[in-house]
């Protein structure tokens, strides 16, 4: 029933980015090239593909190189406009993912702004020493034209296999990926098999120059997040902890941590979620429930648990985030790092 009410929805909503796409194509609205390189990251389904670690693993490997800046449109922030990220920025006003982004790299360049073209403009004005922009989800904001996009792919969510908004996840449409000059497929199992490669492969290559890599995500021992508070006992393998996160997609998050602790409950919020009194009352509730348990969450939301004065002390005490990155299958990292180089030097 459900299936049948969603259906017409999820059609009119593939008319509508359909036509939005020719109008583009037919130059009625316009692409803007700029004259510095820009590498676009992006995907084309809603929740989490991995785009923040792609992104900090790229201003990591390009600073060497340039001078890099990062600009995001802010999702969830409640400000307009352009906006410059500092350190002590609230991310209410900037956004959890450039916040997340701008602690790791205090010394990049991290703006926000809806409006991208603009934001680029306001870059390249009052930052002239920047020589390579990377622009978070941006793959279907055509406004801009980019040199590079590099499209992430959830393994866990073939393309081929969903449905638009909102029978499914696709926010745009697969006729589109010919646009993409990079895929990397993220959440592949360790030991993937090499005929799944290929038929993805099949499934994303439609331009004979593309190139799609398979990746999957490492995550390491949590970290407490008030190390001054927390208890000189390392968080060791079984030992109970409290899964919290607040992103696209927690599945592999939860996965994680069931591997190495006992998880023995789990705090599931919306992505982009807002954090309150009444949630840290329910974390409180949960320390006490659980004697001796941890609070893990990711770093996505470890940046919002930062104020300490609207932490309770019990939670603090508690609070670890566990670090993630994005590892290649068969060490392919360089040869994705080069190329992508080659690409932005290149015509």
């Amino acid at each position: 029933m459900l299936k049948c009410l969603l259906a017409p929805a999820a059609f009119l909503y593939r008319m509508g980015v359909t036509f939005r796409h020719r109008l583009f194509d037919w130059g009625i609205l316009k692409s803007e090239k700029f004259d510095i390189p820009i590498i676009c990251i992006g995907n084309i389904t809603v929740g989490g593909t991995g785009k923040t670690p792609m992104a900090e693993m790229l201003i990591a490997y390009m600073s060497q190189m340039h001078r890099v800046a990062l600009l995001s449109r802010g999702y969830g922030r409640r400000t307009k406009g352009y906006l410059e990220v500092r350190t002590d920025s609230h991310y209410r006003d900037v956004g959890d993912e450039p916040l997340q982004i701008k602690f790791k790299f205090p010394e990049t360049v991290v703006a926000v702004c809806e409006k991208r073209v603009e934001g680029i403009r306001r870059i390249r004005s009052e930052h002239p020493e920047v020589d390579l922009i990377i622009m978070d989800d941006g793959f279907q904001h055509r406004y801009v034209d980019p040199k590079i996009n590099v499209v992430m792919i959830d393994s866990t969510r073939p393309v081929q296999h969903d449905r638009m908004l909102p029978m499914g996840t696709l926010r745009d449409l697969p006729e589109v990926l010919h646009r993409a000059h990079y895929f990397v497929v993220t959440k592949c199992p360790e030991h993937m098999a090499p005929i799944e490669r290929r038929i993805l492969r099949k499934v994303l290559i439609q331009v004979a120059y593309q190139r799609v890599y398979f990746t999957r995500f490492e995550s390491f021992v949590p970290q407490p997040l008030y190390a001054d508070e927390a208890a000189a006992d390392p968080l060791t393998a079984g030992r109970p902890v409290i899964a919290l996160s607040g992103i696209g997609n927690p599945a592999p998050f939860v996965r994680s941590l069931r591997e190495r602790y006992e998880v023995v409950a789990e705090m599931t919020l919306d992505d982009h979620h807002v954090y309150k009194v009444r949630d840290m009352s329910a974390l409180t509730s949960l320390l006490k429930k659980y004697p001796g348990a941890k609070i893990v969450t990711t770093e996505k939301d470890a940046v919002k648990l930062t104020n300490r004065a609207k932490i309770p002390a019990e939670v603090r005490r508690a609070l670890y985030y566990q670090p993630i990155n994005i590892s290649f299958i068969e060490d392919s990292a360089t040869d994705f790092l080069q190329k992508l180089e080659e690409d932005v030097r290149g015509n």
